[in-house]
């Protein structure tokens, strides 16, 4: 009983922060969760899927205290995109591209849009779904008090990529988003997402995938040391629909990123992957991926690609499921989450699962954690390559798998260059 008045009075302490939003198509999906979320509470330590990371920074009143990143050169920028600018959570219009005029895509903002109806149907609906079998109640969270985000629907290929762009401003800025993205059949469009976010961030994305649809998704999470961020990302993949998810996170003292998705439709495909660097060195490195992937129909491939370099008593945490639902005959699932352990003091914690109950399959998971390879670094050393340089080759190695599920050469060589220009930064 005190488990659960504590979870009652951290989330009356939350909500008593916030001013949620009245109104607009998203109204009923907002009371609905704020239902939900009042009959299960926050997470604690002794939630199965928070065990190894703490949630009492996501459920606190205020976000702890993060200063201002130093300006850096954006990324992206060598790409024509339509650039949309949020500031400690607000849209800014004098940053951002107009949100309208690029045939084959259509573009509004949560904050005003009293009555979408293509977006009434989406809102909320996939957060709801991800509650089974795992309550996820800081995506709920986001659905009750998300102050703004995009909704984006796709009617077209879209030549353009969209680059949602986040700048942080202020030491407490605790920005809340949601963004609602639909794909119509045969659409294609790539999301690109950036920068410090706030000090503490809380984000959730639904993609309705139609049939024959493509959806591609780069995100970089840093560069900000003490950013707290929790993410979440809802799919769901039609009939011969395609989703691709990457995402590259350097520092950042506590990151979870949740990725829910269903593959409804005969012949889909869904591939999500991550890279995280670690540096424990200032004031600490927690990144959480978890992943949870359900097969619904024929022929669904997944791949789930994970690594992580850690290093001064950083903590990388992996938590994936692969569901084979009956009837889903076919199925290819993938899932692999490596760690690279720089010291001793860094820490990976795997929890990879298979659940199928169809017959004629091919699923398999692995997980591993070691440290650099001592004959792989000899003979780098050996051929004249500096110690250190020696290392950051062999870490873009080990990374290289999880990169390889970009499918733009350009944007990839994009993350190759930061994922360096980090190594330079962190030799030693």
């Amino acid at each position: 009983m005190m488990a659960t008045l504590d979870k009652a009075t951290a989330l009356d302490a939350r909500l008593a922060r916030l001013s949620v939003p009245a109104g607009g198509f998203a109204a009923k999906a907002r009371r609905e969760a704020l239902e939900r979320l009042s009959a299960a509470g926050f997470p604690g330590r002794r939630d199965e899927y928070w065990r190894w990371t703490n949630p009492t920074a996501f459920a606190a009143p205020e976000p702890a205290r993060a200063e201002v990143p130093a300006a850096q050169p954006e990324m992206f920028d060598g790409f024509g995109r339509i650039r949309l600018v949020f500031t400690d959570g607000v849209f800014d219009a004098a940053a951002s591209d107009a949100l309208s005029g690029e045939e084959g895509i259509e573009i509004t903002r949560l904050a005003e849009a009293p009555d979408v109806n293509w977006a009434a149907s989406v809102y909320g609906t996939l957060e709801a779904a991800g509650q089974v079998p795992v309550l996820r109640p800081f995506a709920t969270l986001n659905t009750v008090a998300a102050t703004d985000g995009l909704l984006i629907r796709v009617t077209g290929r879209v030549k353009r990529p969209v680059n949602v762009i986040y700048r942080h401003k202020s030491e407490v800025s605790d920005p809340i988003l949601h963004h609602v993205i639909r794909l119509e059949p045969g659409a294609e469009m790539t999301l690109l997402e950036n920068g410090p976010s706030g000090a503490r961030f809380n984000k959730v994305i639904e993609v309705e995938v139609a049939e024959g649809a493509r959806f591609h998704h780069i995100r970089a999470q840093g560069p900000d040391h003490k950013r707290q961020a929790i993410t979440h990302i809802f799919a769901r993949i039609a009939e011969g629909a395609l989703f691709k998810s990457f995402t590259l996170t350097v520092n950042g003292r506590l990151t979870r990123n949740e990725c829910v998705l269903w593959l409804d439709g005969d012949n889909a495909v869904a591939h999500v992957a991550g890279a995280a660097l670690g540096d424990g060195a200032d004031g600490g490195f927690h990144h959480d991926d978890t992943v949870f992937v359900t097969h619904d129909a024929l022929n669904g491939e997944s791949r789930q690609v994970f690594k992580k370099v850690l290093k001064n008593a950083a903590v990388g945490v992996f938590q994936g499921k692969i569901l084979v639902k009956p009837g889903a005959q076919k199925t290819d699932g993938y899932q692999i989450s490596q760690s690279l352990l720089l010291d001793a003091a860094s820490q990976f914690l795997g929890k990879p699962e298979l659940e199928i109950y169809a017959d004629d399959v091919k699923c398999s998971h692995g997980s591993t954690t070691g440290a650099i390879d001592p004959t792989a670094l000899y003979y780098l050393r050996s051929r004249g390559v500096p110690l250190e340089e020696a290392k950051s080759l062999l870490v873009l190695s080990f990374l290289a798998d999880a990169i390889d599920e970009i499918e733009d050469p350009a944007l990839k060589d994009e993350i190759v260059a930061r994922l360096e220009a980090w190594l330079a930064t962190h030799r030693g």
